[in-house]
């Protein structure tokens, strides 16, 4: 049977990270190649046997602009902040206005969400003000991300992630025995 005193020495609060790309001007440019790439595969056949496929160039630059977004991506991870921080959180954002067809709200949608997000990320630990300058910079997405990664580690169950990647590698290593 366990013994509470050794379950509270192992307890943990929750983690979980989400990955965010703030070069926003890289994702334009891969945009812009993209249609650049389309518009040329669409009319473009070799004149000669020595023809260079023009694809082949901006193919290759879509891949080292994709490889820059890769290493613009910046892992925030955020921890459970406990029950009674969640519940003073709630207790001190709560809904000017009912939801949409007057269900009550559990607390300010225009509040609550930024002050999650600051109290419950820890790499990069940010102020409010600072979250507030960042969230002038990424877009809708990029906010919600964030605000969906800190409400899932504070109310999401915990349970062991099962990965098929994983699980594949794993079987194909093992499947060679």
């Amino acid at each position: 049977m366990p013994n509470i005193e050794e379950i509270l020495k192992r307890a943990k609060p929750r983690q979980k990270s989400v990955w965010i790309c703030v070069a926003g001007d890289l994702l334009s440019e891969v945009d812009r190649l993209e249609r650049e790439l389309r518009e040329v595969g669409e009319g473009w056949s070799p004149d000669s046997l020595a023809s260079c496929d023009p694809r082949e160039k901006i193919a290759k630059r879509i891949k080292t602009v994709r490889e820059a977004m890769k290493k613009a991506e910046v892992e925030f991870v955020f921890r459970s902040i406990g029950d009674r921080a969640w519940s003073d959180l709630v207790a001190a954002h709560p809904p000017k206005k009912q939801g949409p067809g007057g269900q009550q709200l559990a607390w300010d949608p225009d509040t609550f969400p930024r002050a999650l997000v600051s109290a419950s990320a820890v790499d990069p630990v940010m102020t409010p003000e600072q979250l507030d300058e960042l969230f002038e910079v990424l877009n809708e997405g990029q906010r919600s991300e964030m605000f969906d990664c800190a409400y899932a580690v504070n109310t999401e169950a915990t349970s062991i992630p099962f990965s098929v990647t994983a699980s594949g590698i794993l079987s194909s290593l093992t499947d060679g025995k």
